[in-house]
Order: C-alpha cells, then sequence, then structure tokens
C-alpha cells in the first residue's frame, strides 16, 4: 500500500509550468450568452454615502451546513471595510439573501439583487448548479458576481471573478500528490451534479496517462444521508484511495458510514475537495482523523494576516467557530472588489472589468492576484490532514500561487477535455 506521511513534497511538476497565457478551449460562458454583456442598463446608486452589495449563500437547506458561514465571512469583510473608511469613501451596505440550496432560487434572487436592489456586486454561491443558474442573470444584466468556491473549470465569464480554486490550482495538485505517494487506484464518490461530474472526467483523464486504474464511480443525489451500499462497494473495490466530490451534508452520512464499516485513512484514505473545517464538526473529528483534504486555505496557515482573519472572526462569531476555505475566499473577494473599484476609481462594471487585471490583495491564505483575461487569481495549492482537534494541517504546499488554468491547457493529459459538464 501507498505511504501518506506528513512531509512536504516538492512541488510537482506539472505546476512548475506558469504565468502562460490562457485563452479558452472551451466555449467561454459568454459566448453562449443569450443577450450581450454591454447592453443591460445599471440602476446601481452611487450618489449618496452607500453602495449596496448582494450577499447570496444558501441559509438554508442541504448546503447551509457551508454556506452559512460563507455568508458571515463576506459579513466580516464588509463590516472592517466600513470600519476603515468603505470603498471611495462609501460606506457598503449588504443586502442579504437566501438561495435556500436551490439553482432556481438563486437565479431568482441574482435577478432580485441586480434588478430591485441595484446592488453593485453579488458576493456569493456554492455548488456548479448554482453558479451556472446564475451565469445568464449576471451575463444579460452586465453585472458582477464573485464567486468564492473551487470549481471544475472549463468556464470563464466576464460577468463572474472565480476566487477559489480551479482544477489546476487544487484537483491537479492533489493527483499530483497522490501519484508521488505510490496511488495506483482510486474510487470515485460524488455527488449528482456539475462539479462532480465535471471533476471526474478530469480525474479519469489523469489517471489514463498516469497509469492509475479507477476502480469505481458513484453518484449520490445532493442531501443524500444512505450511503451503506456505496461504502460497501468501496470496502469491496479495495482502492488504494478514495477521491470524495461529495457536497453539503451528504458527507457527514458518508464519512460516518465509512467509519462504521471499519474503513480508515491509514490503509484507504479518501481525499475530499469540498470538506472544510466547519463540515469537520458536523461530521465528527473521530470520524474523519487522518483523512486528507484538498485547498488553498487552512484555519491553521501560519501568516500575521491569518491570525488577524481568525482572531476577527472569532471575535465577531464565537470562540468554537472555525474558519475555513470557502469562508476565506469569500473574504478576500470583497476586499478584491475594494481594490479593483478604487484602482478603477469607479463602480461601474465596465470600469471594474478593466481594471481588474494584476489587482492583489494579501489575503489569509497568502498573496492573491487577479488575472485579467480569465477572472480566476493566484492560489496556492495546500494539501492538508485532518487531526484529532478538528483542524486541518499542511502537509504539503505549492511553491508558491499557482497561475490560473481553467481549462487545463497547459497539461497535456487534459487535451480533448471541454464543455462545462452535465
Amino acid at each position: 500500500m501507498p505511504t501518506f506521511s506528513k512531509r512536504a513534497l516538492t512541488a510537482p511538476a506539472a505546476l512548475a509550468a506558469l504565468g502562460l497565457v490562457l485563452t479558452a478551449c472551451g466555449s467561454k460562458a459568454s459566448d453562449t450568452s443569450a443577450a450581450g454583456t454591454t447592453s443591460a442598463a445599471s440602476c446601481v446608486d452611487t450618489s449618496g454615502e452607500t453602495v449596496k452589495v448582494g450577499s447570496l449563500n444558501s441559509l438554508s437547506g442541504t448546503m447551509a451546513i457551508s454556506e452559512v458561514t460563507v455568508h458571515d465571512s463576506i459579513a466580516l469583510a464588509v463590516e472592517e471595510i466600513n470600519n476603515a473608511g468603505g470603498v471611495l469613501g462609501k460606506k457598503i451596505q449588504i443586502v442579504a439573501e437566501d438561495g435556500a440550496s436551490e439553482p432556481t432560487v438563486f437565479a431568482e434572487k441574482a435577478e432580485k439583487l441586480i434588478s430591485s436592489d441595484c446592488v453593485a456586486a453579488v458576493f456569493g454561491g456554492w455548488t456548479s448548479s448554482s453558479r451556472k443558474a446564475m451565469l445568464p442573470v449576471f451575463e444579460d444584466n452586465n453585472a458582477l458576481l464573485y464567486y468564492p468556491v473551487q470549481y471544475e473549470g472549463l468556464e470563464d465569464s466576464p460577468n463572474i471573478f472565480y476566487t477559489g480554486a480551479t482544477t489546476n490550482q487544487q484537483i491537479a495538485p492533489a493527483l499530483d500528490y497522490l501519484k508521488e505517494k505510490g496511488v495506483k487506484s482510486l474510487y470515485l464518490v460524488g455527488s449528482d451534479y456539475v462539479f462532480p461530474q465535471t471533476a471526474n472526467r478530469i480525474i479519469k483523464a489523469y489517471a489514463a496517462a498516469n497509469g492509475i486504474e479507477i476502480k469505481g464511480e458513484d453518484y449520490t443525489p445532493l442531501g443524500s444521508t444512505d450511503f451503506s451500499t456505496i461504502v460497501n462497494k468501496v470496502r469491496t473495490a479495495d482502492a488504494d484511495a478514495v477521491f470524495n466530490t461529495l457536497n453539503g451534508d451528504s458527507n457527514v452520512a458518508f464519512f460516518r458510514e465509512y467509519s462504521n464499516v471499519g474503513l480508515k485513512a491509514a490503509e484507504m484514505p479518501v481525499v475530499s475537495v469540498s470538506i472544510a473545517e466547519e463540515e469537520v464538526g458536523g461530521i465528527g473529528a473521530q470520524n474523519v482523523a487522518g483523512q486528507l483534504t484538498a485547498w488553498n486555505y487552512y484555519q491553521t496557515v501560519d501568516s500575521p494576516e491569518n491570525k488577524k482573519f481568525v482572531d476577527a472572526y472569532k471575535a465577531k462569531y464565537g470562540a468554537n467557530k472555525p474558519t475555513s476555505d470557502p469562508m476565506e475566499a469569500a473574504y478576500t473577494s470583497v476586499y478584491l472588489w475594494k481594490n479593483t473599484v478604487e484602482k478603477a476609481d469607479s463602480f461601474a462594471v465596465a470600469d471594474v472589468q478593466a481594471a481588474a487585471d494584476g489587482v492583489t490583495f494579501q489575503a489569509p491564505e497568502g498573496l492573491v492576484t487577479i488575472d485579467g483575461d480569465n477572472h480566476h487569481i493566484t492560489k496556492t495549492a495546500r494539501i492538508g490532514e485532518i487531526r484529532g482537534d478538528g483542524l486541518i494541517y499542511t502537509v504539503w504546499e505549492s511553491d508558491g500561487p499557482i497561475q490560473p488554468d481553467p481549462y487545463l491547457e497547459s497539461y497535456d493529459w487534459a487535451k480533448g477535455l471541454s464543455g462545462s459538464g452535465s
């Protein structure tokens, strides 16, 4: 069996070729928009002392376990910015909405925030289904969405800024890590929607090119709580590791069943890309201790910026409340919007888009920079191990921030991957 020691590895060679000028090999989101992105008239009012922004997260439903804290971190960033004088001398006013874990609700609330509340930008979304439901709303209204969660890549839009990881900043590093550890076979488990399906297409392409056998692939609807059949199939398949793309509270049921049948991280580790510190609390640290995650941020990152972020979050929401990658990416997104607006000296969408390239923020995760061509940001990849205290500790990280490559153009094994999933 492969060994999973706690020492950091040298950055994989596949991540060394950075700084490429990227052009989409699949269709850009903006290429398929039903309407042009420059014709919609804005109702944003910047004549007073405040400017409105939207916060759109699942405060109810199966995704609330993950998204409530993202809502909280957006509010924290806004409070800090307001306390420091606001943006261009104006205080930020949040209009918060509940996406209720339903893509159609996200689209409806996005339309309300843009057309009725007249917000200058919206921060939120989690699942790729919610993002894809909102995308035409933002393009048709020529509005801005800051999307804070890692996703499957193969997309870009002039109306979305992606502040979570794209594939080459999370999934590809995780696969390189597993390969370096000697993994020769994987079992794929995911929720039945866009992100897991597309991510697993990418994983299978990587596996085929790197001599890794896929021993099984199972999907279950969001919110599923019965994993007895899937976990039994995983156990029988006896793969070297499991790659987990389950989302929301399904992870609670999956890992409890995984632990109940005696499967352990030492023998068959699970690498998860949607479990962060707050989900660990819901699952129970005893059920996931030793398991691995792939993210760009953990509460345990050692930096002055992160200490300030963690202290501020706990002071506002409670000493027992952990921070996590999507929360940090959402917090960072508000500051990136602020910095871009100030660079543009304007809240107007076209001005923000034109000014975005090269805008930076010294985030809790490290320095991030906006790529003006694809609206993604540079991010440091980190593999983490969940421990008994419920926190996640870095066991490997990349040699600095990785340039975003949402269409995986710099990877030979990804040739032919295009589209945006089903």
